[in-house]
């Protein structure tokens, strides 16, 4: 891996971190931290309007954080990567610590 100003790594997280950004997205990455489901189950789980639902999933697949596989007439979606469930478990605990 070849760094060209030492920041590469930051901006790959950074870009990481915003599609992370909104809460539903953290639901959605926590949801399916537990296996993969369709937009339906997702609503169902959520409570929110499924565009809302699938305009989130369109944001984190295109950041590379999930991936949809045609399951008949549905698309079931997945984690691409373990690593993101951990930092958003890692960060809802966190946040649940309150101040010290």
């Amino acid at each position: 891996m070849t760094v060209t100003n030492g920041y590469d790594a930051f901006e790959g997280a950074g870009d990481l971190l915003r599609a992370l950004s909104a809460p539903i997205r953290l639901a959605i990455v926590s949801e399916l931290a537990q296996g993969e489901r369709c937009v339906h189950e997702l609503v169902e789980k959520l409570g929110a309007p499924q565009p809302l639902v699938s305009q989130h999933l369109r944001v984190l697949r295109g950041a590379g954080v999930v991936r949809g596989s045609r399951r008949g007439r549905e698309i079931a979606y997945a984690l691409v990567d373990e690593h993101v469930a951990h930092i958003v478990a890692d960060a809802v605990s966190h946040a649940g610590e309150g101040p010290s």
